[in-house]
């Protein structure tokens, strides 16, 4: 698995859970082809759960602005090497590998994708 794998999941798949459905009677035999598809995952407002998690850590340090920090955060590999993974993952090519260039685009570029992976990602994180 990717480190954009393991934020996604730390994060997109960190909801609150829901209320148990209620019991419903026994379903009926219908055919695949006429059963309908699966709703759509919920959208995810990625900074309340970021900003959950942070506030039980302890603050999160500068998570909204570091790359670093948001790794720390989500207990995953903030080292040089992660991040040069990420950025492949991610094609971040702003400048050299660990820079503050390359760290904020990386930034950017995991609230973009995050985005277009069901996050719900307001402006001020993204710009």
């Amino acid at each position: 698995m990717g480190i954009f794998s393991s934020i996604m999941d730390k994060i997109l798949g960190r909801k609150k859970p829901e209320a148990p459905p209620a019991a419903a009677p026994a379903p009926t035999a219908t055919p695949a082809a006429t059963a309908p598809p699966p709703p759509p995952p919920e959208p995810v407002d990625v900074e309340a759960v970021l900003s959950e998690l942070a506030a039980e850590k302890g603050g999160g340090g500068n998570w909204r602005t570091s790359i670093v920090d948001l790794l720390k955060m989500l207990d995953l590999d903030s080292s040089l090497d992660a991040r040069k993974e990420l950025a492949g993952e991610l094609g971040v090519a702003a400048g050299p590998h660990g820079s503050a260039e390359q760290n904020i685009a990386l930034q950017k570029a995991v609230w973009a994708a995050l985005a277009k992976n069901g996050g719900v990602v307001p402006a001020s994180l993204r710009d």
